[in-house]
């Protein structure tokens, strides 16, 4: 290290002696390393295996769609349900936090007579967040 000189003799040095703080410091950082554990251990964890079998749950946590095709069948995002299984799928969603939302896309040929009761259906249900999909089609007809 360096040391600065003093002009005159017999002046006490304003400088501080930072070598003792560097080696309680170094000291300090040793004991700090060999303190610390070595994380050795293991945790054994059986994961479960894809088997490719399993099907997605009929609810959809973000948007269901409901579709009521020209044949008045009802699908629940594209599988054909009866209207107690929509209540049952309606009531879960209404359960779910956030809401998802329900489509609704009846064609211009299904019977407004099961749109009428899938419209009430959901309107028991309490549904909150719902909307009409395909309305583009319905453009020339009127």
């Amino acid at each position: 290290m360096a040391m600065a000189a003093s002009t005159t003799e017999g002046e006490p040095m304003m400088d501080i002696n930072t070598t003792p703080l560097i080696d309680v410091m170094l000291v300090l950082l040793i004991m700090f390393i060999i303190t610390i554990p070595i994380q050795t251990h293991a945790v054994k964890l059986d994961l479960p295996v894809d088997t490719g079998q399993n099907t997605p749950p009929p609810v959809d946590p973000v948007k269901n769609k409901v579709v009521i095709t020209p044949d008045n069948q009802v699908l629940w995002n594209g599988s054909p349900i009866d209207l107690v299984r929509l209540r049952q799928y309606l009531d879960i969603t209404q359960t779910m936090n956030p809401i998802p939302e329900l489509h609704l896309e009846p064609d211009g040929q299904a019977r407004y007579d099961l749109v009428d009761r899938v419209l009430a259906v959901t309107k028991r249900a309490q549904v909150e967040k719902m909307g009409f999909v395909g309305n583009e089609k319905y453009a020339g007809a009127f």
